[in-house]
């Protein structure tokens, strides 16, 4: 067992439930399962007809024993965004901009508004708990450290990259499979990155196989918006590249030895027939017979008439 998902693969799907209906008995609305999944409050076992992800209902069971079902669940997998976790805090959502953008506190998911902003949220539980702790106190009143102020004023902000790291590992945790792994990483890379690592073609499209689909955030394809959500789902930083193309590279070393790529299998050759051989058979019978031969709708060549075939016409 491994984070948030049961290796297993032995489970009965009659012994599982769906992702569906798993939030419903476990009070939650989509959103706030969909985190517990990615946080492991909630561990998951594929399922053996390939559907995706289900539910034991041990593991139902053993998250609805837990002390202050369903409130207490709820509120660990809370998400929040500027303005209350601020509040939480117990600064201006100004400083609380600050501490975000300056990686000292992680967003866990984020979405576009209607204006087509990056609203970015943050787990309820780790602000509190970030607050709380004193060796934070000087981060959270007064002015903000030199340093930190110079990397603000040149446009810091690792909101984008913290939530990148933070998705990549929900999704590893979701596979023990090397290829897809592999694919994990890159899916945070763009295409021409991913082409300069794998340049087998046959290789990078059995990876293609295992990159889990980037989530849309409901941006059609092509427009501002999915352009948008392009850019933050896709590493920029020229260090976090690095950081990823060697992963990757490691990944496909795991993954090659794991076992071989798929390749289409070589045709086999037809034996050359002679020129001579393929025309012995026709010469070899009558011209009546080989006339017969010819494809439907074709018509015998013009008959090139002879003296002795002009005096038998003449003479019948």
């Amino acid at each position: 067992m491994s984070g948030n998902t049961i290796t297993q693969s032995t489970v009965p799907r009659s012994a599982t439930s769906s992702l569906g209906r798993a939030a419903r008995e476990l009070e939650l609305r989509r959103g706030e399962f969909d985190l517990a999944l990615h946080l492991g409050r909630v561990r998951t076992v594929p399922d053996e007809g390939g559907g995706g992800r289900r539910v034991t209902r041990a593991e139902i069971e053993r998250v609805r024993s837990e002390d202050g079902f369903p409130e207490a669940l709820r509120e660990r997998v809370k998400a929040v965004g500027t303005t209350e976790g601020a509040a939480l805090m117990g600064v201006t959502t100004r400083r609380f901009t600050r501490c975000a953008r300056l990686g000292l506190v992680v967003p866990v998911k984020f979405y576009l508004n209607r204006y087509r902003a990056v609203v970015w949220l943050y787990l309820a539980e780790e602000l509190r708990q970030f607050g709380a702790d004193e060796q934070n106190a000087p981060l959270l009143k007064g002015r903000t450290p030199e340093g930190l102020r110079d990397q603000l004023e040149a446009g810091l902000d690792l909101r984008p990259r913290n939530w990148r790291g933070r998705h990549m590992g929900f999704l590893l945790r979701q596979t023990a499979d090397p290829w897809a792994r592999a694919g994990v990483v890159a899916s945070l890379l763009d295409p021409v990155q991913v082409a300069e690592i794998v340049r087998d073609p046959y290789e990078r499209a059995y990876l293609n196989r295992f990159r889990p689909e980037r989530a849309s955030h409901g941006a059609a394809p092509d427009t501002p918006a999915a352009q948008l959500v392009s850019r933050i789902v896709t590493a920029e930083d020229p260090d976090e590249i690095s950081w990823l193309r060697a992963d990757l590279g490691q990944a496909l070393v795991e993954a090659r030895a794991s076992r071989p790529t798929p390749r289409p299998t070589p045709k086999a050759s037809l034996t050359p027939v002679s020129p001579l051989a393929a025309a012995a058979p026709a010469a070899s019978r009558p011209r009546e017979a080989a006339l017969d031969d010819r494809a439907p709708g074709v018509q015998p060549p013009e008959r090139q008439w002879t003296l002795l075939g002009w005096l038998r016409r003449r003479n019948p």
